[in-house]
């Protein structure tokens, strides 16, 4: 189990690992080794998840989210595989941490009579400039 939050737990089962090829130094072990990880959650079917967590997710990482609703996460800043599925996981866990906070409500504001004011002298300097214009071809004598 990975634990989340003190409520949210995610069983390791629902992760899924797969080692590839990755870029960047190594030398000639970067043909060989497949150190970078790639680790897929699906959001959508995970048991972990509360259902307003799993709603949350699937709106802010809609992006990063295939048809199947998976969350695919690569790791490859290391040279080891045990320190990528390290990195994959925190990072994992940090989205969910993320999406497991609710929401600040918002608290409707009035703006400021001053920001009123100015937005009104910008309307009117704009209009002025654009009525000095004038109409185009027309010569005033």
């Amino acid at each position: 189990m990975i634990q989340i939050t003190p409520q949210i737990s995610i069983p390791e089962e629902e992760l899924r690992f797969d080692f590839i090829r990755s870029s960047g130094p190594g030398g000639q072990n970067i043909n060989k080794v497949a150190t970078g990880v790639q680790l897929r959650f699906n959001v959508r079917t995970s048991s972990g998840l509360p259902e307003e967590v799993r709603e949350r997710l699937l709106a802010h990482l809609s992006s990063r989210l295939t048809s199947e609703g998976e969350l695919v996460i690569e790791a490859r800043r290391f040279r080891t595989q045990q320190q990528n599925r390290e990195d994959a996981l925190n990072r994992l866990t940090a989205l969910l941490a993320r999406a497991a906070e609710p929401p600040r409500p918002r608290h409707r504001t009035r703006p400021t009579r001053a920001s009123q004011a100015r937005r009104l002298a910008e309307k009117r300097r704009r209009g002025e400039i654009k009525r000095l214009r004038g109409r185009a071809g027309l010569i005033e004598d």
